[in-house]
């Protein structure tokens, strides 16, 4: 099945994601492959190739680097998406984003810059999934 037959970074996601639980917080580098899902907190910088999502309650201090970035969470400091970038509806930006394509929810905030490294300027989107269901996606609950 092709890829671009999925709209959203969640709906792409396959195998099984490393898994970084609510109440955990980790400190130091992150690195390797795979996909990444962050519910606890992270202090600290990532070069990750995979995709990272932080979802609703996680926090990230510090640089976050990935080929593909899914935000749902609070974040102080940097985003670096070599691919996509998607910003959810809960999502706290402090600090700059950067992407090659760029989705940003209505209702997320983000108090930076956002940067986009490809051809298209960032998109808008309303969300149009039950809250629910974005959280189960996002913490491979369900």
């Amino acid at each position: 099945m092709s890829d671009r037959k999925f709209r959203r970074l969640l709906d792409r996601s396959s195998g099984t994601a490393t898994l970084i639980g609510a109440g955990c917080c980790l400190q130091g580098e992150l690195s390797g492959k795979g996909d990444f899902v962050i519910c606890g907190e992270v202090q600290g910088d990532c070069s990750l190739d995979g995709t990272v999502t932080l979802a609703p309650g996680g926090r990230w201090i510090g640089v976050l680097q990935a080929r593909n970035v899914v935000l749902a969470g609070t974040v102080e400091g940097e985003v670096i998406a070599r691919g996509r970038l998607e910003i959810a509806p809960s999502a706290r930006i402090k600090g700059t984003v950067t992407g090659e394509a760029i989705a940003v929810a209505e209702g997320a905030v983000v108090d930076g810059a956002i940067r986009t490294t490809g051809p298209r300027e960032p998109e808008t989107f309303v969300e149009k999934r039950a809250r629910q269901d974005d959280d189960e996606a996002l913490t491979g609950t369900g």
